[in-house]
């Protein structure tokens, strides 16, 4: 316990492990199960805005200054990892910052496309009555769209996990129990 730091404060563990349920319900229930589908829809939208201001007001490990880089510092992370030579970050890496921006970004717009698709297509949800009906052609563009980042964040996913692993590996680090308790090793110089 003394070698260890309080990194991940209880927000963002609540955050991650609630967007990771809510868009496992929102993919597996796809168009079969609207309501279930918008609710969980409704619940990632919502922890984006959370996550999106607690990452301006938050906690160190939790704001943006502490862990988003340009994508140059995170290519150059990547290589060294690959070298075997990659510094140890307490909080995120300049990869996974990088990867974090891409998930909220992938994230929000599928969720965006899929109230304006409830609001047209069912009458329902926050932009119901306030989006006049789009043409066939729009709402299927609309459809595709928010299909496409729903299976591109998908992709993201699988790639962050991936890049947990290799970084459990490399570190010597349980990341994914760090992302349980908060708890992660210091940095010792």
């Amino acid at each position: 316990m003394q070698n260890e730091i309080k990194v991940w404060d209880p927000l963002v563990r609540l955050f991650h492990w609630t967007l990771v349920g809510s868009f496992t319900i929102a993919m597996v229930s796809g168009d079969d199960f609207t309501l279930i589908h918008s609710w969980a829809g409704y619940t990632i939208l919502s922890l984006l805005i959370i996550r999106i201001v607690w990452g301006v007001i938050g906690t160190r490990y939790a704001r943006f200054t502490d862990f988003v880089k340009s994508p140059s510092v995170a290519l150059h992370y990547i290589k060294d990892l690959l070298l075997m030579r990659a510094p140890r970050y307490v909080g995120h890496n300049p990869a996974g910052g990088l990867m974090i921006i891409a998930l909220i970004t992938s994230l929000l717009i599928t969720s965006v496309m899929g109230l304006i698709i409830l609001a047209d297509e069912e009458n329902a949800g926050p932009l119901a009555g306030r989006i006049d009906s789009f043409p066939h052609w729009l709402l299927e563009l609309l459809e595709e769209t928010h299909e496409a980042f729903a299976y591109f964040t998908l992709a993201l996913v699988i790639m962050h996990v991936v890049g947990v692993f290799i970084e459990m590996i490399f570190h010597g680090e349980n990341l994914i129990a760090s992302m349980i308790n908060g708890r992660k090793r210091r940095v010792l110089k």
